[in-house]
């Protein structure tokens, strides 16, 4: 396997050295990515990702040449790394990238295509939960993702159903998770969704009232049906009783 492969495949390395574990079940993983989408490299960017038990915690983004933490932890490891030579050494990143993409036998062009997002509410048959939240990504590419759910900025761990990347095609690519829960006044649902055209994960805010305008699109065409069953059976029954009535004229 070539370095560019091995990079493309997302290097994944464990940080036991870098962070200590707080128990003998947590456990850490590192994934560094190096993006562009033009020919001349021009618009390269290195992004290292750490995770603590497949949550994103820290990560480090060349575009804004710092570390950002998504976390209470990874606030404090973000603000360590930001004040030690560690930073340096992930600053230099883009230089290995493009040195690395220039001298292996790339194609001129890597094409990147950012998801297209969709948070929407569903019906279950029988479900336990008065709400069920679907987020939906589609038309992106490569097909690497990861789609997680948070409730006031938390990652949510149980209730949560995902499907695989599925192939459009088109070379295209889409998933689609699921979320069940009760909804609780004041709470934030959020849907977040890291992929290799985001140069951070993105976080989309579910808004209760689409849910309430749903209903009340359901309700006025339901209405609306009703209303128009009432003025047919009205005009079928004024009809009939005129044909009834009227008298035959011999001619």
């Amino acid at each position: 396997m070539s370095l560019l492969q091995y990079l493309s495949c997302h290097l994944i390395l464990t940080l036991s050295v870098l962070t200590g574990a707080k128990s003998a079940d947590d456990y850490y993983i590192r994934r560094s990515r190096c993006i562009y989408s033009s020919p001349d490299f021009s618009d390269m960017v290195y992004i290292d990702s750490f995770y603590l038990n497949k949550f994103l915690f820290t990560q480090f983004n060349s575009t804004l040449r710092k570390f950002v933490g998504f976390s209470e932890i990874g606030m404090r490891v973000a603000e360590g790394w930001n004040n030690s030579p560690f930073l340096l050494t992930e600053r230099a990143g883009v230089t290995v990238c493009k040195f690395i993409f220039k001298t292996e036998d790339t194609p001129d062009l890597i094409k990147v295509v950012k998801p297209k997002v969709k948070l929407s509410s569903v019906t279950q048959a029988g479900g336990r939960h008065p709400a069920v939240l679907m987020c939906s990504a589609y038309e992106f590419y490569p097909p690497h993702i990861k789609v997680s759910w948070l409730r006031d900025g938390k990652p949510v761990t149980s209730e949560v159903t995902s499907t695989m990347e599925m192939a459009d095609g088109d070379w295209y690519y889409q998933i689609h998770s699921e979320l069940e829960y009760t909804p609780k006044s004041g709470e934030k649902i959020s849907c977040m969704v890291e992929h290799a055209s985001f140069n951070k994960p993105m976080i989309y805010d579910w808004d209760p009232s689409l849910l309430e305008y749903e209903r009340n699109k359901v309700a006025i065409g339901a209405s609306g049906l009703v209303l128009g069953i009432i003025i047919t059976a009205t005009g079928l029954i004024y009809f009939k009783k005129k044909s009834t009535g009227r008298a035959l004229v011999p001619q």
